[in-house]
């Protein structure tokens, strides 16, 4: 099942949506027309309330495809799938590759022995289709496709073989990264707080798909287009630490909510890594596509100040 968040227009309210082939299905409406329960209002609740729930939801959605219920997608504006979790992390540095490309660029000053995170904001969320302001005085500004799973339930001191029963959902987002202000901050020894926490600076959905859409987690084509360009296609296995792996990890010691969010980490290929880097970087009337190929497409285009 696909899950998305959307609204009729930017003036009204948060609703859940269905994704189908036919388009997509406005839960809440559906289930009033067809005299149903309603079993979630939101994707967060919808993923985080158990498979009773989830077939609840395919049935709604089933019955009101064959009775047309569908609406069109491009009517309507979805945003982030979950615009409310209470932690997105991001894991660092989790493919060996992309580990080479940052050494050659002075972003890495010691290989790390386990994983690494760091946080976005979460104002810096923005959904499919939203623009993408290069600040003024930015002129690296790059793009990193990543796969992004959905804790499900409290998560704390998760063993690694129970890992994956946390996981309700996959969806992708790009770590837009201004690469000389990243670059600072690595000289400083700060995070990365300035050079991916800038306004609409992760994109990401546009819907969150359950695992029941996927064959293999460890097993997926993330991909990344610039004005029809293809930039990035890596694979979910290679990365160093699996989800399971992060997930035991770092719930060692930090609990997670259910409904947060964590991405797993760029692949090789972004901009900064190739010899003509310069000819690379976003720039205003760019636009971008990522996608979990067959899966999901996530569009965004950059515009100036």
């Amino acid at each position: 099942m696909k899950l998305a968040t959307f609204v009729y227009s930017p003036s009204h309210e948060l609703r859940l949506g269905i994704v189908r082939s036919a388009g997509l299905v406005d839960v809440k409406t559906a289930a009033e027309v067809l005299n149903m329960a309603v079993p979630a209002l939101t994707v967060k609740s919808a993923l985080c309330s158990g498979q009773q729930t989830i077939s609840a939801l395919g049935e709604i959605a089933e019955v009101a495809d064959q009775r047309g219920l569908v609406l069109d997608l491009d009517q309507l504006h979805l945003l982030p799938p979950i615009p409310d979790p209470s932690k997105f992390f991001c894991v660092g540095k989790n493919n060996r590759r992309y580990r080479e490309e940052l050494l050659a660029n002075d972003m890495l000053k010691e290989v790390p022995g386990e994983p690494t995170g760091f946080v976005k904001i979460l104002s810096t969320m923005c959904g499919q289709d939203s623009e993408i302001v290069r600040p003024a005085g930015i002129s690296t500004l790059d793009y990193e496709p990543e796969l992004v799973f959905v804790i499900n339930k409290f998560a704390h001191r998760v063993a690694k073989a129970d890992a994956m029963s946390y996981v309700g959902g996959l969806t992708i987002f790009n770590d837009i990264t201004a690469r000389e202000i990243q670059k600072q901050e690595v000289t400083s020894g700060s995070r990365f707080w300035t050079a991916k926490n800038m306004p609409n600076f992760s994109p990401i959905g546009p819907y969150i798909a359950t695992l029941d859409e996927v064959d293999d987690v460890g097993n997926l084509w993330l991909t990344c287009d610039v004005n029809g360009e293809r930039r990035v296609r890596e694979n979910s296995c290679d990365y160093i630490y699996s989800i399971a792996d992060v997930i035991e990890h770092f719930s060692r010691y930090m609990p997670f909510e259910a409904g947060d969010l964590i991405a797993m980490g760029a692949p090789r290929g972004v901009a900064m890594g190739q010899p003509d880097a310069d000819e690379l970087y976003l720039r205003p009337g760019d636009n971008m596509e990522i996608s979990i190929e067959n899966l999901m497409t996530l569009r965004n285009r950059i515009v100036a100040p």
